[in-house]
């Protein structure tokens, strides 16, 4: 009886623990490990999510005609429609619609990464300059990037270890 009630218990956890699809990978130029969710499909870009152990790095393609620079920014529009997160572009100057940001990798979660994490995001609005850019997500597109955020951050502890 008590194996069966461990059994019924445990269940979950493990249903919980295998919704993350991650993929390991070495970096081309370092060779240390990291973690990544793959290019997911947004309405009209991708996102990736890399994370190893310095840092989580998410990477927008949005369309290619669009150019950004270091002085481009992000907010994350949540669900709510009032709450917002803002990061700056942190990748190189281009003109083919590619957008980084990076979050610190730490043992304790960042918030902005746990607001993600916790949060549905309604949409991501590119600004470079007067020149505006937004992704509206669907239902599934929101769910499949809070899983991933959430995924992320459990997972990117596990590459603090490695270093």
């Amino acid at each position: 009886m008590k194996l069966l009630l461990l059994t019924v218990l445990i269940f979950p956890i493990a249903l919980y623990a295998q919704d993350c699809t991650l993929k390991k990978e070495k970096d081309q130029f370092s060779q240390r490990e990291r973690l990544t969710t793959g290019f997911m499909q947004l309405t009209n870009s991708k996102l990736s999510i890399t994370a190893d152990d310095k840092e989580l790095d998410f990477f927008i393609a949005a369309p290619k005609d669009k150019c950004f620079d270091d002085a481009s920014t992000l907010s994350v529009v949540y669900d709510d429609g009032r709450t917002k997160s803002n990061f700056r572009n942190s990748g190189s100057m281009n003109c083919e619609g590619l957008f980084h940001f990076t979050i610190r990798n730490t043992a304790t979660p960042n918030f902005n990464l746990q607001r993600m994490a916790t949060k549905k995001i309604k949409a991501l609005v590119l600004t470079n300059g007067k020149i505006v850019t937004s992704i509206l997500l669907n239902e599934e597109q929101q769910l499949q990037l809070q899983k991933a955020a959430d995924c992320m951050s459990r997972e990117a502890k596990t590459m603090l270890k490695q270093s």
